[in-house]
């Protein structure tokens, strides 16, 4: 038969205060790390090292980053953890009415790159010998940049503020960049039967004869059937209800027999 061993208490005492010692020194270890932690940390939140170093400003074009930068408020003074996003897109976008949307991102360890979507510039006005913009939303803006002509949008002329102008600005918004480039000034000229009348000078030296209601959709055909006149032959396409072309080299044919005829009469 065999006897089990037996193990008297004054045996396991020993075995029992080492155990303790080893839990009482890793209680140690973890408290004073804990405690260096905080130490650390707070000494990090009040230091340059916990401030913003880089601060990057994307999607602007026309607006300088300078100008966005100052708009938000962060400097190398701002804490990088204490950046209200909310509040500053809501700043930025209240006190420049070209900026449509702002979002802000953090990157380790210090930078905050704010990305920026900006209004277009659907045309320009001429006030006071200067390119005023015409934003997407109808709103013109007071430019002091200079008399140059503007390339990337058409001038508007004849136009004052008001329904008409917000909706021109609308289905310009609306166009391609494509055919947006094709198009060198926009005149409004309503007529008796239609107060949305425009009439278009375009690049290839030939007008468009249109009508501000659904005009982007009415301009998406002109460049088909551009391509299918002879370059040289000038005159007007029409986009109105419906689409045709009416040449120059007509009218002054017609208008030369007319006077041909005054003549002929005067002579008889």
């Amino acid at each position: 038969m065999n006897r089990s061993k037996v193990v008297t208490l004054e045996d396991r005492i020993p075995k029992l205060k080492t155990q303790r010692r080893q839990k009482a020194n890793r209680r140690l270890i973890l408290y004073v790390s804990m405690f260096f932690l905080l130490i650390i940390g707070i000494l990090y939140f009040q230091s340059p090292l916990s401030h913003v170093k880089t601060i990057e400003v994307i999607g602007n074009r026309h607006i300088s980053s300078e100008e966005i930068i100052n708009l938000s408020g962060i400097s190398s003074e701002t804490s990088f953890w204490n950046i209200q996003k909310h509040k500053i897109i809501s700043h930025i976008k209240k006190k420049n009415v070209q900026i449509k949307d702002v979002s802000i991102t953090k990157e380790f360890p210090n930078k905050i790159v704010i990305s920026v979507t900006e209004l277009i510039r659907v045309g320009y006005c001429i006030q006071d010998g200067h390119y005023d913009p015409i934003l997407e939303d109808g709103t013109i803006l007071s430019s002091s940049e200079g008399s140059t002509v503007p390339s990337d949008a058409p001038i508007l002329m004849n136009w004052k503020s008001g329904a008409e102008l917000q909706e021109m600005a609308f289905e310009l918004s609306l166009l391609s960049k494509e055919i947006s480039g094709l198009i060198s000034e926009i005149h409004h000229t309503p007529s008796d039967t239609d107060d949305l009348h425009i009439t278009l000078f375009m690049n290839d030296g030939r007008e468009v004869s249109s009508t501000i209601r659904d005009f982007a959709k009415k301009m998406s055909a002109y460049p088909s059937i551009a391509s299918q006149l002879d370059k040289d032959l000038k005159g007007i396409i029409h986009l109105e209800v419906a689409y045709y072309f009416e040449a120059y080299e007509t009218e002054a044919a017609e208008q030369t027999e007319m006077e041909e005829v005054k003549e002929n009469e005067s002579e008889g």
